[in-house]
C-alpha cells in the first residue's frame, strides 16, 4: 500500500508494462485536487495496476495554478497518496509522460508566467519508481510540448512534432534510455501540428488531429487539423519510419485528445477532446469557450479501419495528456468537463465497440 511521499515505491519491483494492461475494474478515486492537461501514464507493480498524473493546471486556471505535483493509486481501491513533486522551480503544461525499462520519463512542456506568457521547455526527468527519486534526462535537442509519445522497445521514446518556442515542429526526437541520448528520427509527413493525439504499438505509429497555424494569417490563430497519420519504424533502423495518410477518423477534427495505445489490441484509443483549439484556460483562440467532444473511438492496425466505441461518450472531457488502456476499459485522468471546468475525476469508457 502507498503510505506516505518519502517511502515513495521503495518496496515495489516495477514492471515494463507496454501496451497491454490489466484490467481497472474497480472504481477509481478522483485526484486529491482537480487537474487539466497532466501528464498521466502507468505502471504495474506487485501485481497491482498504478495510475499516476504529473503536474497539470488547476481549478482557476492562472499562471499560479500549475502544479509541480506528482499524484501515483492502485486501481483496487486506494486513495491517491501525493509522492515527490517533479523537480524544477516552475509546474508545467503541455509536457508528456510514458514508462518502461522500470523508469517514467517525463519531457518538455511550457511554463507560465505572471503576463500569461508560455516559454517550451527542453527538459527530461526520470522517476524511479524503487527508490523514489527523480533524475535528470539529457534536454532534448528541439524544446517542444504538445508531442506525442511513444515506447519503442522498452528503450527508444518517441517524441512526435508539437509546439517549439514559435512554432509547430515536424521532428521526430529519439530518447535512448540505456545511453541517456536523443537523435533524430524521420519527421512527421504531415503538416507541424501541436496539441494532436496517438500512441506507438509495436512498430507503428498512429496521430491524428492537433492545430496548426492558420495559413490565411487572419484569426483564429490556430485552426484544427484533420490528419490522420501512420508512422512504420524500421526494425533495423529505429531512426527511420515510413509515413504514410491514413482516411478521417469518426467524427470532427479535435484538439487535445486523449489517446493510448494496446498491444494486444493491436490499437490506437481516443476519446474526447474539442473541436476548437484554444488556450491554457479553455478558451479558444477565436474567443468562444471550447467545449468537449462525445466521440470516443480507435484505430484497429490489424484490420487498417476506424472504429467507432461510442458516439454519446458520458461526461466527456478535454485537454488531456494521456489515457491509460486496461484489459477492459479506457482510463482518464483529469482534464477539462463542460463550460471548461478542470476535473479531478477519473473517467473509465469500456472498451467494447457499439
Amino acid at each position: 500500500m502507498l503510505t506516505s511521499r518519502r517511502r515513495g515505491f521503495l518496496s515495489f519491483v516495477v514492471l515494463l508494462l507496454g501496451g497491454a494492461l490489466l484490467a481497472a475494474e474497480s472504481p477509481v478515486e478522483p485526484l486529491p485536487v482537480p487537474l487539466s492537461n497532466n501528464a498521466v501514464t502507468a505502471l504495474k507493480m506487485k501485481g497491482q495496476l498504478f495510475l499516476f498524473s504529473f503536474m497539470g493546471i488547476g481549478a482557476k486556471k492562472t499562471w499560479d495554478a500549475v502544479s509541480t505535483s506528482t499524484y501515483a493509486v492502485s486501481t483496487e481501491g486506494e486513495k491517491w497518496t501525493e509522492l515527490r513533486p517533479v523537480p524544477g522551480p516552475a509546474g508545467r503544461l503541455g509536457a508528456a509522460a510514458i514508462s518502461g525499462a522500470e523508469q517514467i520519463f517525463l519531457f518538455g512542456g511550457y511554463v507560465l508566467d505572471s503576463q500569461g506568457g508560455e516559454v517550451t521547455v527542453s527538459d527530461g526527468n526520470v522517476y524511479e519508481p524503487q527508490t523514489g527519486r527523480w533524475y535528470r534526462a539529457a534536454d532534448m535537442p528541439v524544446a517542444v510540448d504538445d508531442s506525442v509519445i511513444g515506447m519503442y522497445r522498452g528503450r527508444f521514446v518517441y517524441l512526435i512534432g508539437g509546439w517549439s518556442k514559435t512554432q509547430a515542429v515536424r521532428n521526430v526526437q529519439i530518447y535512448d534510455a540505456e545511453k541517456n541520448t536523443w537523435q533524430q528520427g524521420t519527421p512527421i509527413g504531415g503538416t507541424p501540428v501541436f496539441g494532436h493525439a496517438g500512441a506507438l504499438v509495436g512498430d507503428t505509429i498512429i496521430y491524428v488531429d492537433g492545430a496548426y497555424t492558420n495559413p490565411a494569417g487572419a484569426k483564429p490563430k490556430f485552426i484544427a487539423s484533420d490528419e490522420c497519420w501512420m508512422g512504420k519504424i524500421d526494425h533495423h533502423d529505429p531512426a527511420k519510419i515510413t509515413w504514410s495518410k491514413l482516411s478521417a477518423h469518426p467524427g470532427a477534427a479535435r484538439y487535445r485528445i486523449a489517446a493510448g495505445g494496446s498491444e494486444k489490441d493491436d490499437k490506437v484509443y481516443f476519446s474526447g477532446g474539442s473541436s476548437t483549439p484554444y488556450d491554457y484556460n479553455g478558451i479558444g483562440y477565436d474567443g468562444n469557450p471550447a467545449e468537449p467532444s462525445a466521440v470516443t473511438f480507435a484505430y484497429n492496425l490489424h484490420s487498417g479501419k476506424w472504429e467507432v466505441i461510442n458516439e454519446n461518450t458520458p461526461e466527456p472531457t478535454m485537454d488531456h495528456r494521456g489515457m491509460v488502456v486496461t484489459a477492459q476499459s479506457l482510463v482518464m485522468i483529469g482534464g477539462m468537463e463542460k463550460n471548461q471546468k478542470v476535473t479531478g475525476r477519473v473517467s473509465v469508457i469500456p472498451k467494447r465497440v457499439k
